[in-house]
């Protein structure tokens, strides 16, 4: 079932995504990020106060505090490259990176990958290039810099995947509250920081409040998949988030693929696919 789970949140991050980076087309991407999570804050909090599960230890705090932070810093990056750059390249790159941290991770901490995982690596390293271009075989409207926010995005990803694996098993869902209480300060801070605030343009606003409550429910799904599952197999699986973000691109956005780009998301996608198989 943590299978499921997992690919059940990664089609719902990918719609949130999807929705917060329409926004930021409009709003300042950590103006989306600032609304969308502050809504979020009471949806989870309401959730965790009727359920009634008690308060966890400091070790979960200091996880999530932490994943929380980072996380919110993925999501005001990956909302910016997805306003100003290609879905079709942001989304996967991203995700590839975000799932090699955990792998990472379990590297360090003494796992070591079956054949299948030294092939997805080897295989995610190539579709990265393909889909940003870095081969030189098609082009694209994404900046570099955005490309290279993307990567960094991923490895903020990737970072809260493993901050959320590390929080206390029988904590319900107090890491999700947790993450929530550090992150909203923080960039609130940030936004009276750099001054940016909301447009008076409501439709963009709805969205970003859409996209909040979208990015929650994931974040839900994918606690309830890694409390079942193995790190590495989870987070991998819910990288595969870029599939609804492109298919919302392609379908509404109208955006155009090349074929090497294409081949990229499906080197992407199958990379993912062997790094989970590796792990079972």
């Amino acid at each position: 079932m943590s299978i499921v789970f997992a690919l059940l949140s990664a089609a719902v991050y990918g719609v949130g995504d999807w929705l917060g980076g329409r926004a930021s087309r409009v709003q300042k991407s950590l103006v989306v990020a600032t609304l969308g999570q502050t809504v979020s804050l009471v949806m989870v909090g309401a959730i965790v106060l009727v359920a009634g599960t008690s308060a966890p230890g400091v070790s979960t705090w200091c996880w999530a505090a932490g994943g929380g932070i980072v996380g919110s810093l993925g999501i005001v990056g990956l909302y910016h490259g997805l306003a100003h750059g290609d879905v079709s390249v942001v989304a996967p790159v991203s995700a590839v990176v975000g799932a090699a941290v955990p792998v990472v991770v379990g590297l360090a901490s003494g796992e070591r990958p079956g054949v299948l995982a030294i092939v997805g690596i080897v295989v995610a390293v190539a579709a990265v290039a393909l889909v940003s271009g870095a081969l030189g075989t098609h082009q694209h409207n994404t900046p570099r810099r955005i490309v290279v926010l993307s990567v960094l995005v991923g490895a903020c990803f990737g970072s809260l995947f493993v901050a959320l694996d590390r929080t206390d098993a029988h904590s319900g869902m107090w890491p999700l509250v947790i993450a929530r209480l550090a992150s909203v300060p923080f960039l609130l801070i940030v936004s009276g920081a750099t001054r940016a605030t909301p447009v008076r343009h409501r439709g963009s606003l709805q969205i970003a409040v859409v996209a909040g409550l979208f990015d929650m429910g994931a974040n839900l799904l994918y606690l309830v998949a890694v409390r079942g599952g193995l790190l590495a197999v989870v987070a991998v699986v819910a990288s595969l988030y870029p599939a609804s973000t492109v298919v919302l691109a392609l379908v509404v956005d109208k955006e155009r693929v090349g074929k090497w780009q294409f081949t990229g998301m499906g080197a992407a996608a199958a990379a993912l696919v062997l790094v989970s198989l590796s792990r079972q």
